[in-house]
């Protein structure tokens, strides 16, 4: 396989096209891309859960109604029972991997027990499960035409509404993509 540019760090678009149900309008934020494959973090699907219950099925008291409010998502499809924890403080969790970008994926519990407590990272989001790619496999998704990449954008990630992430996403490289069509070609 030839050397690939990485795409870790980069927002990834489904075109709207895209027929899979679980990726369908996603955007995801790629965590790691190499000749072995891709892991991302989709950003815009709501899980079933609140933090509050994540709280409780931990034991971890947590009084703040604001912060047990918040939605859990689903970070996709791959083992939907781990957590992990985006954020934009750079600090170093038990388990931390920091992203070029200023982001930070964390995996552990000790990250869990400071945002009960109040002392978590002021910009997060709380996913359950992670999108997985083969060797090759995301590169040739993109040559489908099935993804667009952007650069990862904090305001994106953390403040836009769940619902309007994926059209924000792609705006921010100026596609609209209501005015695209559902079926891509190849010239």
């Amino acid at each position: 396989m030839p050397d690939t540019t990485s795409l870790a760090e980069q927002l990834l678009i489904a075109m709207p096209g895209m027929e899979d149900g679980y990726f369908a309008r996603s955007v995801s934020l790629i965590c790691q891309h190499d000749t072995q494959g891709a892991m991302g973090l989709v950003l815009n699907q709501d899980s079933e859960f609140t933090l509050g219950a994540l709280f409780d099925q931990l034991g971890m008291p947590c009084q703040n109604p604001r912060l047990r409010a918040v939605n859990v998502l689903s970070g996709g499809p791959v083992s939907p029972e781990r957590g992990f924890i985006l954020h934009s403080d750079g600090r170093s969790w038990d388990s931390s991997l920091h992203l070029g970008n200023g982001l930070t994926v964390s995996t552990s519990r000790d990250i869990l027990t400071a945002l009960a407590a109040g002392e978590g990272p002021d910009q997060f989001l709380v996913l359950l499960g992670y999108s997985g790619w083969s060797a090759g496999q995301l590169e040739d998704e993109l040559a489908d035409n099935a993804w667009l990449n952007a650069p990862a954008s904090e305001h994106i990630i953390f403040n836009a509404p769940i619902t309007q992430r994926w059209q924000a996403a792609a705006q921010q490289i100026g596609v609209d993509l209501s005015l695209m069509s559902s079926h891509a070609g190849h010239a």
